[in-house]
């Protein structure tokens, strides 16, 4: 078990550099210094760009399943594209009693189950050029049945009802134990993210990732309910539960 005293004093060292700044709902961090920012969606150094979760226009990560409905453990094949389209959305909010406006990458991705469109949503990101934070402002779902829009579980955006961006991957040195909310939109969306592993050796289709890190994703909208994301240094997320990274479009 790693020495208390070490672990608290990292986090506290985490909290001046950016990403966290109040801890609550139990631990897991609900407030950033968004106000802090200035925020950028593309063209950014080798040094300064998230390793981890990359806003590049043009990429694409595809994934599937595949390797679940082999084992038996899966009763649909189960497709995401996830685009980094060259498009980019104002997102408008308060924070500290100012308005603030950020310019945000818009992400879509595309979900399959056996073939037929379940839901397209658009996500928008942009990054703290200070932190190399990547933050999270809202998306706009479409969910899909028979080829027909039938709903939008799970739409929010900063600055509607209340909602505030969280952080979707911070930057700097990945900590474990660090507990932050990746979507704060009360009652609509609340995802938030643990560290739990690091130092991963990752063998998926798309090919072999050292360096890699594991965060948990839980909500207390769902209890109980718990998702795995891989995520590597160059690349971004490889693994999404059953999901594996096939292959990228560069």
């Amino acid at each position: 078990m790693p020495n208390r005293t070490i672990v608290i004093c990292a986090l506290v060292a985490s909290l001046t550099s950016g990403a966290v700044l109040a801890q609550g709902n139990r631990g897991f961090t609900d407030e950033f210094p968004v106000a802090d920012c200035e925020f950028e969606t593309r063209d950014f150094e080798a040094d300064e760009a998230n390793r981890y979760f990359i806003l590049e226009p043009g990429r694409e990560l595809h994934f599937n399943n595949f390797g679940c409905v082999a084992e038996g453990e899966c009763d649909e094949f189960e497709e995401v594209v996830i685009s980094v389209l060259n498009r980019t959305r104002d997102v408008t909010f308060s924070i500290d009693g100012v308005r603030k406006t950020v310019k945000t990458r818009v992400v879509r991705e595309r979900e399959t189950a056996d073939g037929e469109l379940t839901e397209i949503s658009r996500n928008f990101f942009a990054q703290c050029d200070d932190t190399q934070d990547v933050y999270y402002f809202g998306e706009k779902v479409d969910d899909y049945e028979d080829g027909m829009i039938v709903g939008h579980s799970g739409e929010w955006l900063a600055g509607q009802d209340g909602a505030t961006p969280g952080i979707i991957f911070p930057g700097g040195a990945f900590l474990l134990g660090a507990r932050y909310f990746q979507e704060v939109a009360r009652g609509i969306a609340l995802d938030r993210a643990q560290h739990v592993r690091m130092n991963l050796d990752i063998e998926v289709p798309a090919g072999n990732f050292e360096d890699c890190v594991e965060v948990k994703e839980t909500t207390p909208l769902e209890k109980g309910e718990v998702s795995r994301k891989v995520y590597c240094p160059g690349t971004g997320l490889v693994i999404d539960d059953d999901l594996e990274l096939e292959f990228i479009v560069e």
